[in-house]
C-alpha cells in the first residue's frame, strides 16, 4: 500500500449542507483557492445537478483551480453524472463521485429499490461516468449500516466497472473507530479487486468519533483517503475535521507512517475564511484552530512551556499558520501594501474594480480603527463579497439611543434596490430596535433561528462579527456583518441575509 494519505476536502459541497452555510459562487472558489494553497488533493467542489448556481460554482472553480483535483458530486443517474462532466470540462484533474445507498433501511424506504436493481444502478453509473471522466469515486450511502455480503458485491462490481476510488461512508455517525477500522478491513479482504481502488473513509461526528473513525479506517483498515471538512463543518454534528486528522498524522508519524502533501501553514487562513463565510464561529477549545488550542493558564503549564517548549505542546503554534498578533496595516498604508496582505492571506479578487472597493473600505476603517489585524481584513473582503454579488439592500447609517429607564430607540437609512429609505422603531434595545426598525421597512417575515456575536481580534477596540440567520418557507439562510459598532454589525448581518434570502438558486441536499 501507499504510504502517502490523500485528503479530500468537502466543506464546499457536505460542509455546506449546514443549514445557514450555504455560499454564493465567488466565496466558494476564494475558499477552494486557499484550499489550493493548503495543498488539498481532492477539492470537492459540489453537487452540479443540485442547482444552476451549484453548477456555475462547480464550473468556475474547475476552471481556476490546477493544482488539486476538483471533483463533482452525483447521484447514481445519468443526468446528474452528465450535469457534472460538463462542469468539470475546464479542470485539469477532474474525479466525479457517485453514489447509491445501499443499506436494507435506505433500500426500501427511501429509494424503494430492490437489492438487485440497487446493484444494477451502480455497476451503469460508474461504466458512465468512466467513458466521460478517468477518474471515478464510488460511495454506497450508509454503507457501514449495509449488509457485509451484499455491500462487498457491489463495490466488487463498481470496481470491474472502472471505479479508481471506493469511498465507504459512515452517513449518520454510527460507528465506533475499532469496529469501523475492521469493517473497511474486511471489505478489503474479502473483495479480489480491492488493490485496483484507493479505499476512503467518510466519516459524520454524531456521536462526536468522526475524526477517530477516520483515523482508524486508516490504520486498522488500510484506507488511503480520508474525506474531511476546514473546521469540522458538515450537516448535524458535522463532518471529520481536516486540521485534525492532518496533525495527527503529522504529529504521530511514528504510529501511522503516513505522510500527507497538506502545507499546514495555511490551516489557521483556511480556517478563518470558512469561519467568516459560513458565520459558524470556531469554538475556543477546538483542537488546532481554536483560539485557545495553544494558549497556557495553568501557572505550571506556562512555567514549563518558558523552560522547555514541548513540556506541553506537542506542535508548534506557527507550523498550522498562528503568529502573535501583530498590527499589518494601518491608515497611512498604500493600496499596493494592502494588495499584498490579500494575497498573502490567500484572498484574490476578481477585478481592480473589487481591488479598489476594497480599498475604499479598509482605509475608511483605519480611520475609526487605529489597529487593522488580518482577522480585520478578511472580514472586511468577506463582508464586501456578500453585498458585491447582488444586493438588494445596502446599509447606509445608523443612529440609536439607548439610557437607563428609557425604551431604545433606533433609527436607519439603507437602500431597497438602490433606493434610499429611512425607517425607525423602538425596542428591547438598540439592536433589537435597530432590526425591528429594517423589518417595519422590508417586511420579510423571516424568523430569525440565531443571533451570534463575535469580537474578531481580543480588545476592546476590537470589530465585532455578528451573524443572523434567518428561515423563511423553509430556507434558512446566515448574513454576517463586522463593524467596531456592534449595532452597525447587526444591521449589516440582518441585511446581507435579507439578500440571501432573496437569491432563488436552491440547494438539494445529496447525503453522502
Amino acid at each position: 500500500m501507499s504510504d502517502k494519505l490523500i485528503i479530500f476536502d468537502t466543506t464546499l459541497r457536505d460542509g455546506e449542507q449546514s443549514p445557514g452555510a450555504s455560499m454564493t459562487k465567488d466565496e466558494k472558489l476564494r475558499i477552494a483557492r486557499q484550499l489550493e494553497r493548503l495543498k488539498v488533493d481532492v477539492i470537492e467542489a459540489g453537487f452540479a445537478a443540485s442547482s444552476n448556481g451549484d453548477f456555475e460554482a462547480v464550473q468556475q472553480i474547475a476552471n481556476h483551480i490546477k493544482e488539486s483535483t476538483v471533483c463533482s458530486l452525483s447521484r447514481a443517474n445519468d443526468r446528474d453524472i452528465s450535469r457534472a462532466a460538463e462542469a468539470l470540462k475546464g479542470a485539469a484533474r477532474a474525479r466525479i463521485h457517485t453514489f447509491i445507498a445501499t443499506s436494507a433501511l435506505h433500500m426500501e424506504k427511501k429509494l424503494r429499490m430492490t437489492p438487485d436493481q440497487v446493484l444494477e444502478q451502480a455497476k451503469l453509473s460508474v461504466r458512465f461516468a468512466r467513458n466521460l471522466v478517468a477518474d471515478v469515486e464510488f460511495s454506497p450511502e450508509d454503507g457501514y449500516r449495509s449488509d457485509v455480503d451484499f455491500l462487498c458485491r457491489v463495490l466488487e462490481a463498481v470496481i470491474d466497472e472502472g471505479a479508481t476510488t471506493i469511498n465507504v461512508p459512515d452517513t449518520v455517525g454510527y460507528a465506533v473507530p475499532e469496529l469501523y477500522g475492521h469493517f473497511i478491513k474486511t471489505l478489503r479482504e474479502r473483495i479480489p479487486n480491492a488493490d485496483k481502488a484507493v479505499w476512503s473513509v467518510h466519516c459524520h461526528n454524531d456521536l462526536g468519533m468522526a475524526v477517530a473513525n477516520s483515523l482508524a479506517g486508516v490504520k486498522i483498515g488500510g484506507a488511503r483517503q480520508i474525506e474531511c471538512t476546514i473546521n469540522g463543518l458538515g450537516e448535524r454534528a458535522g463532518n471529520c475535521s481536516l486540521e485534525e486528522v492532518v496533525m495527527a498524522v503529522k504529529t504521530r508519524r511514528d504510529y501511522y507512517g503516513l505522510d500527507v502533501g497538506i502545507d499546514a501553514r495555511h490551516i489557521v487562513a483556511a480556517s478563518r475564511m470558512v469561519s467568516q463565510t459560513t458565520g459558524f464561529v470556531v469554538q475556543p477549545n477546538k483542537a488546532v484552530v481554536g483560539a485557545n488550542a495553544f494558549a497556557h493558564a495553568s501557572g505550571i503549564h506556562q512555567d514549563g512551556v518558558l523552560k522547555a517548549r514541548d513540556t506541553y505542546e506537542i506542535m508548534r503554534a506557527e507550523d498550522v499558520g498562528w503568529s502573535a498578533n501583530k498590527i499589518v496595516l494601518g491608515k497611512l498604508s498604500g493600496r499596493n501594501a494592502f494588495k499584498q496582505r490579500l494575497q498573502e492571506l490567500g484572498v484574490q479578487l476578481g477585478s481592480e474594480v473589487e481591488v479598489n472597493t476594497a480599498f475604499a473600505r479598509f482605509k475608511e476603517l483605519a480611520d475609526r480603527k487605529s489597529e487593522i489585524f488580518d482577522e480585520d481584513i478578511l472580514a472586511l473582503v468577506n463582508d464586501e463579497s456578500v453585498t458585491a454579488e447582488r444586493e438588494q439592500y445596502g446599509f447606509v447609517s445608523l443612529s440609536q439611543k439607548s439610557e437607563t429607564g428609557e425604551r431604545p430607540h433606533a433609527s436607519i437609512v439603507f437602500t431597497v434596490e438602490g433606493r434610499e429609505v429611512q425607517s425607525q422603531s423602538d425596542g428591547n434595545g438598540p439592536v433589537d430596535a435597530s432590526l425591528k426598525a429594517i423589518e417595519a421597512e422590508v417586511k420579510s417575515g423571516a424568523e430569525m433561528v440565531l443571533y451570534s456575536v463575535n469580537a474578531i481580534s481580543g480588545s476592546t477596540e476590537s470589530q465585532g462579527e455578528v451573524t443572523v440567520r434567518l428561515q423563511n418557507s423553509g430556507r434558512v439562510v446566515n448574513g454576517v456583518g463586522s463593524d467596531p459598532d456592534i449595532v452597525v454589525a447587526s444591521a449589516k448581518a440582518y441585511l446581507s441575509a435579507l439578500n440571501k434570502l432573496q437569491s432563488k438558486a436552491d440547494r438539494v441536499a445529496a447525503q453522502g
